[in-house]
């Protein structure tokens, strides 16, 4: 297949209707719409779309104060275009002339709406910083039930500061088997002060020292912290429940552990064993049900990383905040507490449950451990200690969980995890 900057910015328009339109993921629209792509021009379209979506808002926002009258609804190619056209001239790194000249091109000869495409994205190459300078920029970008979410339950402030936060894409971290200090000389990464490696520059993979042998994964510093959160796991039996794609397994297996990872999902876990078999770690995969699973004996350790909203993800998944919605938040809250339920009547007495999810929505995280610490005795919640997480103390909230934040340590993934025990004895 041929392929062109060109056809990059017509492959960003699809990848557009997938998300926004057919509410697909942008990781698994990428694929079939990129197909035959050769890595430059894959790169440039996941780029203009990824880009796109981060400042969607502010560029829905230009486009309607431009136009003397909306566009109909039957014109949604042409407000992709005029998205696409847009994040090229403000956001990246792409000579003006060609951004419009080349977005023009993908607009029919025959459509009125040529002519309007090629005046409006000139004006936005004149103008643009102009406009800009007149918009409330990370409150625009954030979609309205989120911005209400964070108000109430952060404040505006920090609201406002995750908000920011999210105009930003995610550094490279990564998690190392051992000696971090080598590897963060071999990688030119920083040690975090929770114990992960930051690459200020992203890069291929496989290129960097130490992939192909299995030395290291990516992972968000945020997501290395729950499994931390267990302590010292060696020889002790382990359950990753809803394990997939594997990261959280990796460090257990790698502190030697006896793990179960455990997801529905069968090709979910086809990845978490190809990422294991290049890690050359050892662990026990079982396909189920997390909320009815039941091992042959209780664990001593439970990790719960459950399906969520995925919320505080946004530096690296744009989309979510587009395609989920409060109704989400709801359905996966009632899929949480049943989980958190199932997870803590298979846990060993005294054993140590950690739940976590990547959502900066309360109703996933902080009420859902309230409501468990209410309807259980049996759970008892055990504080984070500020030396647990480098002594980085803003990653604890008030009640000792993990609250991480997207402006945290330099920017991280929006995480929240508590630390629960399963008592032998209730009090009365």
């Amino acid at each position: 297949m041929t392929t062109s900057p060109a056809n990059s910015r017509a492959a960003a328009v699809r990848l557009l209707t997938r998300v926004l339109q057919k509410r697909q993921p942008l990781e698994e629209a990428l694929d079939p719409v990129l197909q035959g792509f050769p890595p430059r021009d894959r790169a440039l379209a996941r780029a203009i779309t990824s880009t796109a979506l981060r400042h969607l808002g502010v560029i829905d926002a230009l486009i309607d104060k431009m136009l003397d009258r909306p566009l109909p609804e039957k014109a949604l190619d042409v407000r992709h275009i005029l998205r696409i056209g847009i994040t090229q001239i403000l956001y990246l790194n792409i000579p003006s002339h060609a951004a419009v000249h080349d977005t023009v091109a993908l607009v029919p000869d025959r459509s009125k709406h040529k002519g309007l495409v090629n005046a409006l994205l000139r004006r936005i190459d004149r103008q643009g910083e102009k406009l800009l300078s007149k918009i409330d920029i990370p409150r625009k970008n954030t979609p309205l039930w989120l911005w209400d979410a964070w108000t109430v339950h952060y404040g505006e402030e920090t609201a406002r500061r995750i908000a920011e936060a999210h105009l930003t894409e995610a550094a490279l971290d990564i998690s190392v088997k051992s000696d971090p200090k080598k590897w963060a000389e071999a990688l030119d990464a920083e040690i975090l002060p929770t114990g992960s490696l930051r690459r200020a520059t992203t890069a291929t993979l496989v290129d960097l020292p130490g992939f192909e042998e299995g030395d290291w994964w990516v992972q968000d510093a945020a997501a290395a912290i729950p499994a931390a959160l267990l302590g010292n796991v060696a020889g002790k039996q382990i359950i990753d429940l809803c394990a997939a794609p594997g990261g959280k397994t990796a460090q257990f297996a790698a502190a030697g552990a006896e793990v179960i990872a455990l997801d529905r999902s069968k090709n979910r876990l086809k990845r978490l064993e190809q990422n294991l078999e290049r890690l050359n770690l050892t662990v026990t995969v079982k396909v189920g049900d997390a909320e009815s699973f039941t091992p042959d004996q209780q664990p001593d350790g439970i990790l719960l990383d459950a399906p969520c909203t995925s919320t505080g993800t946004l530096r690296r998944h744009p989309d979510v905040a587009y395609l989920k919605s409060q109704a989400d938040v709801d359905k996966l809250s009632e899929l949480q507490t049943r989980l958190l339920d199932h997870a803590c009547a298979i846990l060993k007495p005294g054993g140590v449950l950690v739940y976590s999810v990547c959502s900066l929505q309360s109703e996933e995280g902080e009420a859902q451990i309230e409501a468990l610490l209410s309807r259980n005795p049996a759970i008892q919640r055990e504080p984070v200690q500020a030396e647990e997480v480098g002594g980085v103390s803003d990653l604890i909230n008030s009640d000792g969980d993990i609250r991480t934040l997207p402006y945290h340590m330099g920017g991280m993934d929006g995480f929240y995890a508590a630390r629960l025990r399963k008592i032998s004895t209730p009090s009365a």
